[in-house]
Order: structure tokens, then C-alpha cells, then sequence
């Protein structure tokens, strides 16, 4: 159990000696307060689908168990405000429930856990800018109301003293392991790596190796995590029963590496030669299925995507870029190689006919890689359909290439129909499980 702050053991002590509730007497507060006292309190993040690390809510852990024996906790029974970037102002509490763990829930349980979740869009919820904000003690959480069972008895009685959360807990984030490589060159990277939960014997298991978008450049090893979902969402608990694998997302480093062939940071040499060591020593060193490598990326990820499949086709069972711009004139190098890319039509940042850099965007590769002898399935929809209608739409695509014999797919979103910003077109991507489904089953030993 963690040691109680100096901070929390003032606000129980002042607890106790407080005023009583209004509507409690002062025996009720007293033995309330004192036989269940705060603990520790910790913020829970979450990588939202569009982009953004959030504080999305507060556990507060209580020594002894709560029970409101049927009863419903009204939001109005807690205040919270938030200090980011010395700017302080309230969030909005959208449930409180009690639960057996520091997680967020469908359904609460009676338990030590009191968990108190936030509106997702409040304009103080960030959690990073480009480097995470410092967070510790800063959340203010105070309880303004009695917490009573249905027949009246005061479970937890309101309290004038707020509490400061002591931590932050990153749910699917804290499962990846941080760590450096420095190749045989001296150049060296950061990444991240998340392993199946449980690694059996005798059994080999995919890698999916993320490239980030130029936002998450950086000397942090965490913003390739917690600016979007291109590496998280494989590891969140459903993915990791559904499809375990080792997840790989390295980081670009700061000054940033800017010698490719476009003056981008995934094709500079030194970069591409990094990670692809790194790749192989992770195969080396971990039980990974060589023959179910994948490649994923976004925006700048997306254009490493197009630079090292021509390199390096034989290596990657199949890839997945989002928004991303090329050169047409590899293409031919990588008509083997199972693709599902997508783009918005209406990308301004990369565009989707002409690219960046003098280099053509998806649609223009996409004919590229026809031309060159592949077989690419097309189709055009919303990027804000309801989740059941998007896969159903990319499972009617599926089925179209799959009877057409093709291993080429290119969805594009229609204009005005992405969300934030028309480049953020990976906000349903990585959520997509028909995508998902059809990357993992792609192997090297199987006919394309």
C-alpha cells in the first residue's frame, strides 16, 4: 500500500476535526470520516480515437470498502477543478460510481475505489502538449455532499478539504515499456514495446511496428504513444486477447533527422537504418513470428510506410499507412506486399493527389502501384459513420478484393466528413476491426 502524503494526512486530520455535515451529526461525520479515510487519489488518462491524451477521470482509493448498499452517487456531489499550464479551472463530472479497481466501468462494484469520470471534451483535460504536463497534485477533488445508502445512512459524508491525486495511472500506456537502441552506427532511438500478456512456450507471435506522424518527434519516449491511437490500440486488453503480438513504436529523436529524399524524418537514412535494426534485434531477441511482421503509419509514418516497403518487401507480411505521399516510381518494388491504405479526400496537410514535397499522395500511388500489376480495391464513404456502418461498409470492400482475388485495398473518406481536421484520418483506422482482423491474418507463408 502507498504511503499516505503529507498532504492527504492533513486533509484527514482536518477531516476529522471539521464541522459536521449538514443533515449529520457530529458522531455520524466523525466515525464516518474516521473509519474510512482517503488513501491516495490518482488521475486516469486515456488516448482518445481523435487524437488526444485526456485525464478522463479520478480514482480515489478509500481504506475500507464502499457500499451504498443500491444507492447512486449525482455528480453534483463532487467538485474538481484542474491546474494545466498554471491555469486552473473546473472539470465536468459526468459519473461517480464505486468499484473494486483504479479503472473505469461500465457497471461500478462495491469496493475501495471511488471513481469520479470527466467530460472527455473539456478544454482543460489534456493531458501533454507536445512533452506530457507535470500532474501530480494537480487535480483538486472535494466532496460537497453526504454519500448516503437509499435509506438515508451517510456513507460517506461531504468534506470541506479537498484531496490532491498523487499520481497518474495510463491505462494501455503503462503496458509498454520504455527503452533505447543505438545501432551499429551509433545512431540511437527510443521506443516503446508492449508483449503479449502471456508469452507460451514454443509459441511465436506477430510484430506490429508503428511509425509515428511528424507531431511526435521528440526526446520524450511517449508522444508516439499518447498523441494518437496508432500504437495503443493494439494494445488495449480486447486487441491483446483477440490478437496478442508485440508492439513496437519507436520514437524519432530531437534535433530532428531530416536527410531523406523529401526532407522527412522516416526517410532519413539513418532513421530507416535504426529502425530496421532495431526491428531485427527485437525479432532476435523475443519470440516473434518472422513471417507476421506489420508495418503501420500515419501522415510522415504513412510516407516511411511507402519508403521502406520498396526497400525492404520480402519483410512484412502486410502494412497499413494512413495519409501518407510516396514516390510513384517504387511502387513496382512492392506489388506483393498485402496494403490497406486510406486517406482524406479533402487532406490539405497531405494532400491526396499530390502529396507533399513534389511527392504524390495516396491516390496518385494507389494507380502507381495498378499500373505496376496490382490489384487495388477501391471504395469512398463518411470517416464519421457510426462504428457498425464504417467496418460493415470495410467489410463489403473485403469481400470485393478478396473475390477479385486482390491484396490491395484503398478506402477514401468523402470531403467534410473527418472530424478535428480532414488530415486526422487514422480517428477510425485503428478502431476498425475489420482492418485490424484482415492485417492479422496476413503471413508471409500464405499466397498473397
Amino acid at each position: 500500500m502507498r504511503a499516505i502524503s503529507r498532504r492527504t494526512a492533513l486533509t484527514l486530520a482536518a477531516s476529522v476535526a471539521a464541522s459536521p455535515a449538514v443533515g449529520t451529526t457530529a458522531s455520524a461525520a466523525h466515525t464516518a470520516s474516521g473509519r474510512n479515510p482517503v488513501v491516495h487519489a490518482d488521475l486516469i488518462t486515456t488516448v482518445t480515437p481523435s487524437g488526444n491524451w485526456r485525464v478522463t477521470a479520478v480514482a480515489i482509493r478509500y481504506a475500507a470498502r464502499i457500499d451504498l448498499r443500491g444507492g447512486t452517487i449525482p455528480v453534483a456531489a463532487f467538485k474538481v477543478t484542474a491546474t494545466v499550464n498554471r491555469q486552473t479551472a473546473p472539470r465536468t463530472v459526468t459519473r461517480v460510481y464505486p468499484n473494486t479497481s483504479p479503472e473505469v466501468a461500465d457497471r461500478g462494484r462495491p469496493g475501495e475505489y471511488l471513481i469520479i469520470e470527466l467530460a472527455v471534451d473539456d478544454a482543460n483535460a489534456l493531458a501533454a502538449g507536445t512533452d506530457p504536463f507535470p500532474l501530480d497534485r494537480k487535480y483538486a477533488i472535494r466532496q460537497v455532499a453526504d454519500l448516503t445508502t437509499p435509506a438515508g445512512d451517510v456513507v460517506l459524508p461531504s468534506n470541506p478539504l479537498a484531496v490532491r491525486n498523487d499520481g497518474v495511472l495510463n491505462p494501455v500506456v503503462d503496458d509498454f515499456t520504455a527503452g533505447s537502441f543505438v545501432d551499429s552506427t551509433g545512431f540511437e532511438l527510443g521506443f516503446r514495446l508492449c508483449q503479449p500478456p502471456d508469452v507460451l512456450a514454443g509459441t511465436r507471435y506477430p510484430l506490429v511496428v508503428t511509425l509515428h506522424g511528424g507531431g511526435e518527434v521528440a526526446d520524450n519516449n511517449m508522444t508516439q504513444l499518447t498523441a494518437n491511437r496508432v500504437a495503443v490500440t493494439f494494445a488495449t486488453p480486447e486487441r491483446r486477447r483477440s490478437h496478442p503480438a508485440f508492439v513496437l513504436a519507436p520514437q524519432i529523436p530531437l534535433p530532428r533527422p531530416m536527410q531523406g529524399p523529401d526532407g522527412t524524418d522516416w526517410t532519413d537514412p539513418r532513421v530507416q537504418k535504426a529502425t530496421v535494426e532495431l526491428m531485427d534485434t527485437v525479432t532476435a531477441l523475443y519470440p516473434v513470428d518472422a513471417d507476421r511482421i506489420y508495418l503501420v503509419g500515419l501522415s510522415s509514418g504513412g510516407r516511411g510506410v511507402f519508403s521502406l516497403l520498396p526497400k525492404y518487401p520480402g519483410k512484412f507480411a502486410a502494412a497499413v499507412p494512413t495519409a501518407g505521399w510516396g514516390d510513384p516510381s517504387t511502387m513496382d518494388r512492392m506489388v506483393d506486399v498485402p496494403l490497406w491504405a486510406d486517406h482524406s479526400v479533402d487532406d490539405a496537410t497531405v494532400p491526396y493527389r499530390e502529396g507533399r514535397f513534389g511527392k504524390p499522395g495516396t491516390w496518385t500511388l494507389m494507380n502507381a502501384l495498378e499500373a505496376a500489376g496490382a490489384k487495388v480495391t477501391r471504395g469512398e464513404w463518411a470517416n464519421n459513420l457510426p462504428k457498425a456502418e464504417f467496418e460493415a461498409r470495410s467489410r463489403e470492400l473485403l469481400r470485393t478484393a478478396t473475390a477479385a482475388g486482390g491484396h490491395v485495398l484503398f478506402t477514401s473518406y468523402s470531403p467534410g466528413t473527418t472530424a478535428v481536421n480532414p488530415h486526422f484520418a487514422w480517428a477510425q483506422t485503428y478502431e476498425n476491426d475489420v482492418v485490424l482482423d484482415w492485417l492479422f491474418a496476413q503471413s508471409r507463408r500464405r499466397p498473397r
